[in-house]
């Protein structure tokens, strides 16, 4: 029985052997994979650390109003961390402990996850990480450097690395593989203590270090301040108002709209401009409106919405909503909580991900495209989120960067950020760093009017804003209305959300010219009055009034409370009335349903191009189909010369056939098609061009094969010869590559490629002359366009018929003199 024992021991000891492979150099294996593992869970803290350091802010702006002390911030941060410790610790041990192949004995495994949790604990008690990794260095060390190099006895590292190795190595596993003096010499080598009671001495002084760092936190937090300050950077106006009020002046801020450098007064009390401009137009684009009819937006039906006995399988968020958005007038969308404003917003920047939109958006007259649109409207966020390591003019001049169009060069950007800079008042502050948030740098009221002229780098036609005021305070508000109303003098159509706003903010709206619109929706998503504000809010006040039942607003009342409060859902319960439907059955609905219906007219003489990419695709459809059809004749016409060439040449001499003929009548069938798919303007002038160079391109083509088919001695030559000039003429036409581009050594050969005389000819005639027609991704007119990319003038087109001519009359020369001169039949 004894000796069963004694071999059960030896095979159990030699099983255990096998499995861990322990050895005395494994002990170097081991104590790095326990280093390791102390310095993972150190690391984790950076991002608790990171967190920590994002909170700051506002717990000193708490501290210095009194609202607690720093031990009632410390204390309940770190006692709250200690559950999580003790789970995070159990999932770590448990996918770590077995596989690295530590002691199985459960004893020796509890100890181990006692000093993690304490490790842990400590973790989160101190923010400074850096004093945990003092020693890091030299622990990286562990195969060379002695023990009087590697304690460092500050460093609570040193007490986890020595109570986890002695836990570990003088544990039951390594008792039964090697005896205690090679466990000794092992940890000894390394700076390891080899007194077992090393363990719990690095237990107490991880709790004591917890303490300490706790008590440090406290004092610390009571002690020192923020690093910097929320609003380090002040404009000159603040400045002047500033010494303003210590002077005892009265000063206000300047009108909307209204120039620093405006002269005062005329004497009735009017601001008198010192001069009258337009700014932030260095850079050409299109007015444009945006018009939606009866637009509806909803969504599945949530699941605990049906649960509660509800049918439908959509819910309806925007209920049949109509409005028209136009140029140099800004448009409030207002509304309470819960009534889509936002929504509303997002659905016509195209910025829903899901749901289902139904109704008709459209843009200056054209249907909505997401991938014009995106082009030429700007979206400003409620968030202002900027990169906080550089200056307001390195921020703008990136985003220029990265949304202006390759075309624009490197002077016209830097132009344009600083009429931007100028347009949003931004240019006292031109070098100075974005910075945090509530930490330092710019104030909220900054950052906002930096987020919206980040939102103009773009040259947008349109400005989406989503509740540009929230969270400024009167002061600041009036400045960033005064700043989206100059952008509003520079004739783009600009709309804003706005939350519940203050009479100040409200009377910004205030319409003395007609620019100004509100757009006021209730709960549910239906508007209830799209018109004009009128002077002191009266256009509103009348209409509102003018309900029978509707209370009368008191003199000095915020109008926009006012509108609110008489306008909930409670009031019309009251009432007995849809606020919805009296708009409906109103005089301002018709008209506005007329001016949906005009501005969705695209303008006369107008053409659909959202961007240069839409002319681009006119232009390549018109290009390939004319190559396309002239390749194709030429290479039907090769085969039956060649066959009956004889034959073919006599017939034409006795006037039996003629290639007129059936060049014209594919002329006339192909390109009436053509014409009428790629949208041409149907005017005699541009018809007369589209038709004369279609039946000369036939023409050129056809003879070009008769005389590649006549210089050969057999068709396959021909169709080699012919076809490698093809791809040589497609390469020098002037549209792959515009002749400007071509390098000036091969710029020759475009002057003498027949098919860019062809592209010449109809590129100037339907586009050459559009002057009323602007790109809406630049605003360059399409003329000046067609002249600075292709290089194309519409009053050369008479040059350019005489060479289209002149190219088929000599095709057909060389073509009848080969077939007199050449001979290649062999007898």
């Amino acid at each position: 029985m004894q000796e069963q024992k004694k071999k059960l021991i030896i095979l159990g000891t030699i099983a255990m052997t096998v499995f861990h492979r322990l050895s005395v150099e494994d002990g170097v294996i081991f104590l790095g994979a326990m280093f390791l593992g102390l310095v993972t869970h150190l690391f984790n803290g950076f991002a608790e650390l990171a967190m920590s350091i994002a909170k700051l802010p506002i717990f000193y702006k708490q501290r210095d109003l009194l609202f607690y002390p720093s031990w009632a911030y410390a204390l309940p941060t770190w006692v709250l961390k200690i559950p999580i410790s003790f789970l995070e610790c159990a999932v770590w041990i448990g996918m770590t402990y077995y596989v690295i192949g530590f002691d199985p004995n459960i004893k020796w495994f509890f100890r181990h996850y006692l000093l993690l949790v304490h490790i842990w604990v400590i973790r989160s008690a101190c923010s400074s990480d850096s004093w945990w990794l003092l020693d890091s260095k030299r622990r990286m060390k562990l195969s060379s450097l002695s023990a009087d190099n590697i304690k460092n006895w500050s460093s609570p590292l040193m007490y986890a690395q020595n109570a986890i190795a002695v836990n570990e190595f003088l544990g039951h596993s390594w008792q039964m593989i090697v005896d205690r003096t090679q466990s000794n010499d092992t940890l000894g080598a390394r700076g390891i203590f080899v007194d077992p009671n090393w363990y719990w001495i690095g237990v107490g002084a991880l709790l004591g270090y917890t303490m300490l760092f706790n008590v440090l936190f406290i004092l610390f937090l009571d002690w020192l301040g923020p690093l910097g300050h929320g609003q380090a950077v002040v404009s000159e106006e603040e400045l002047r108002e500033k010494q303003a009020n210590c002077t005892g002046q009265n000063v206000e801020l300047l009108p909307l709209g209204t120039d620093s450098n405006s002269s005062p007064s005329d004497g009735r009390g009017e601001i008198v401009r010192a001069e009258t401009r337009k700014r932030g137009m260095v850079l050409p684009f299109t007015p444009l409106s945006i018009t939606f009819d009866i637009v509806k937006y909803s969504v599945d039906m949530p699941q605990e919405m049906k649960d509660k006995g509800i049918i439908e399988d959509q819910l309806l968020l925007l209920k049949g909503v109509s409005g028209a958005f136009r140029p140099g007038v800004l448009t409030a969308l207002m509304g309470v909580s819960g009534a889509g404003k936002t929504t509303l917003m997002d659905v016509l920047a195209g910025r829903k991900t899901g749901g289902y939109i139904e109704g008709d958006i459209s843009i200056s007259g054209y249907p909505k495209k997401q991938e014009t649109f995106a082009r030429i409207a700007g979206y400003c966020e409620q968030n202002d989120i900027h990169s906080p390591h550089v200056t307001i003019y390195e921020s703008l001049l990136y985003s220029a960067w990265l949304r202006l169009p390759h075309e624009v060069d490197s002077e016209a950007r830097k132009t344009f950020v600083e009429e931007v800079m100028e347009l949003v008042e931004l240019t006292p502050l031109r070098g100075a760093l974005v910075g945090l948030p509530g930490v330092n740098g710019l104030s909220t009221e900054q950052r906002k009017r930096l987020t919206i002229a980040a939102g103009l780098m773009a040259n947008p036609s349109i400005i989406l804003m989503d509740e540009p005021t929230s969270g400024l305070d009167a002061r600041a508000a009036a400045i960033v209305m005064r700043t989206v109303r100059n952008i509003v003098d520079t004739r783009r159509t600009v709309v804003c959300t706005i939350h519940q706003p203050s009479i100040d903010i409200f009377e910004a709206f205030d319409d003395r010219s007609n620019h100004k619109t509100l757009f006021l929706m209730k709960r549910g998503g239906e508007e209830i009055y799209v018109g004009p504000l009128g002077r002191n809010s009266c256009h509103l006040i009348d209409y509102f009034e003018g309900i029978q039942g509707v209370k009368k607003v008191k003199d000095g009342y915020n109008p926009a409370t006012w509108m609110l409060e008489v306008t909930i859902l409670a009031q019309e319960d009251i009432l007995g009335i849809n606020f919805a439907e009296v708009y409906r059955n109103s005089d301002l609905y018709r008209r506005n349903k007329a001016l949906i219906s005009e501005l969705s007219t695209p303008p006369a003489g107008s053409m659909d191009f959202g961007t240069r990419q839409d002319l681009f695709n006119s232009l390549g459809s018109m290009y390939a189909s004319v190559l396309f059809i002239g390749i194709q004749n030429g290479q039907t016409v090769q085969p039956i010369v060649d066959v009956e060439q004889t034959v073919f040449y006599r017939e034409i001499a006795e006037g039996m056939y003629s290639a007129l003929p059936y060049a014209f009548a594919q002329t006339v069938v192909y390109g009436l098609i053509v014409y009428s798919l790629i949208g041409f303007d149907w005017t005699v002038e541009k018809l007369f061009w589209y038709m004369f160079l279609m039946f000369f391109t036939f023409m050129y083509f056809t003879f070009y094969q008769m005389m590649a088919v006549a210089m050969t001695p057999n068709s396959d030559i021909a169709a080699i010869v012919s076809t490698a000039f093809y791809a040589i003429w497609n390469i020098f036409a002037g549209f792959l590559i515009p002749r400007s581009r071509i390098p000036i050594w091969w710029r020759w050969y475009s002057w003498a490629c027949l098919v860019a005389w062809m592209l010449y000819g109809l590129v100037a005639s339907q586009f050459g002359d559009i002057t009323d027609v602007t790109l809406l991704d630049d605003g360059e007119i399409v003329k000046d366009f067609v002249n600075r990319y292709f290089g194309f003038h519409h009053y050369q087109l008479g040059y350019v018929a005489t060479t289209i001519v002149g190219f088929t009359v000599l095709f057909a020369f060389v073509s009848a003199f080969s077939i007199k001169v050449f001979n290649f039949q062999r007898r």
